[in-house]
């Protein structure tokens, strides 16, 4: 038999998505956390969504966010590659743009 926090993910792997999402941030909220930064946190979340409410901001998806900071640091930065199909996700050599 498995030891009881195996028992305990294996139940809780057989729960619905959205049971699951509950349960983590029951887990989470239960950790020691400073009261005063999960206050900022909680501020920053409402203005962030206030603003996409508003329309003053739009949404960009993660993937594309990336893209779009690639190709406006490209010019003066370079990345790194682990192998020919995994990039390190942030390796970045600052390179000087003045000519010597």
């Amino acid at each position: 038999m498995g030891s009881h926090l195996e028992l305990l993910e294996a139940e809780a792997l057989k729960l619905t998505p959205a049971d699951r999402s509950h349960l983590l941030e029951r887990i989470i909220a239960s950790l020691d956390v400073d009261p005063a930064i999960e206050k900022e946190r909680e501020q920053e979340a409402d203005r962030r969504e206030a603003l996409l409410d508003s329309g003053a901001v739009a949404e960009v998806a993660g993937t594309d966010a990336i893209t779009r900071l690639r190709a406006r640091l490209a010019p003066s930065l370079m990345f790194s590659t682990l192998a020919p199909s995994r990039t390190l996700p942030v390796l970045w050599t600052f390179t000087s743009n003045k000519q010597e």
